[in-house]
């Protein structure tokens, strides 16, 4: 097991490294792009006694800004779930050298989490309700020997011969707005509506890769989706079980979730600045389904 923490005395208070923020100025908001290996983690979020990624990144800023760092995060990934393009962002004093942060801090975090970008971003710039998308890939191996060794943490082995194309059938019926109550576990007073712009896979030779985008995922909904379409390409359920249910008002028994340690955050797509403001409003409010009938539907 890796360590809960990782100190280094270069980085304490009185150390002799230049700082990444000169005085003046007032607050400037910093967008960071991270990527990191959730094996060892317990999800994203911070948790009293656990070892998670916001709380190892947390304790890194805040030794090299020399006060307190709280970080706002684009997707909060569960235990296990990996990220190649998670984004967070929070506020400093200061002009501010993002260069110098990431070279900072390559020195001293651990090796499965890495912040591989840090630059200045318009005070409305939120990584999370500024979103209007995200990106998970979910990575299977239908080889019969399983994952190769150097890809076991982020690649889940399939339980024998899959039906794709009857996978890519059940997908596409999941495609759009709809309640993904079915998909999600519940929490209380958060709205499961969500619009899923791309649900497919994509074969090469032995591997076969889930693609799945939305402008948001509520909880455990990537990996039930994965789930539900695996059941169909094992020959368990057909596509039309699949496309049944989005009639479901609460989280289906019948789903299965997949492993965690195949998903990966892999990028956020964010507006145009000017359009930052509108989006985070519109992020902020309660979504439903709209009547049959309506809006094309």
């Amino acid at each position: 097991m890796l360590p809960r923490t990782r100190r280094n005395p270069e980085l304490t208070p009185d150390s002799g490294d230049e700082p990444v923020t000169r005085g003046g100025g007032g607050l400037v908001r910093v967008r960071l792009d991270i990527a990191y290996d959730g094996t060892e983690f317990t999800g994203w979020a911070r948790q009293p006694g656990l070892r998670t990624v916001q709380g190892v990144l947390e304790e890194s800023l805040s030794k090299v800004f020399r006060s307190p760092i709280q970080l706002t995060v684009a997707g909060r990934t569960d235990a296990g779930v990996h990220a190649e393009g998670q984004v967070a962002h929070f506020d400093t004093a200061g002009e501010f050298d993002g260069a110098k942060l990431v070279h900072r801090l390559a020195r001293f975090l651990p090796k499965d989490v890495r912040v591989t970008g840090a630059r200045r971003a318009p005070a409305d710039f939120d990584a999370r309700f500024s979103a209007v998308r995200r990106h998970y890939v979910y990575r299977l191996t239908t080889a019969p020997w399983g994952a190769d060794p150097l890809a076991a943490r982020g690649v889940v082995p399939a339980k024998g011969a899959l039906d794709v194309d009857a996978m890519r059938a059940a997908s596409r019926k999941l495609l759009g707005l709809h309640d993904f109550a079915a998909f999600c576990r519940r929490r209380e007073g958060a709205t499961t509506v969500r619009e899923l712009q791309r649900y497919d896979w994509e074969q090469s030779g032995y591997a076969l890769t889930a693609h799945v985008s939305a402008d948001a995922f509520c909880w455990s909904m990537v990996r039930s989706l994965v789930g539900a379409v695996l059941a169909v390409g094992e020959g368990r359920r057909t596509p039309e079980w699949v496309g049944s249910l989005l009639n479901e008002r609460e989280r289906s028994s019948s789903v299965t979730v997949a492993p965690a340690h195949g998903l990966s955050l892999v990028a956020v797509d964010y507006p145009a600045d000017v359009d930052l403001a509108a989006r985070n409003a519109q992020t902020r409010e309660m979504r439903t389904v709209p009547p049959a009938g309506c809006c094309g539907g």
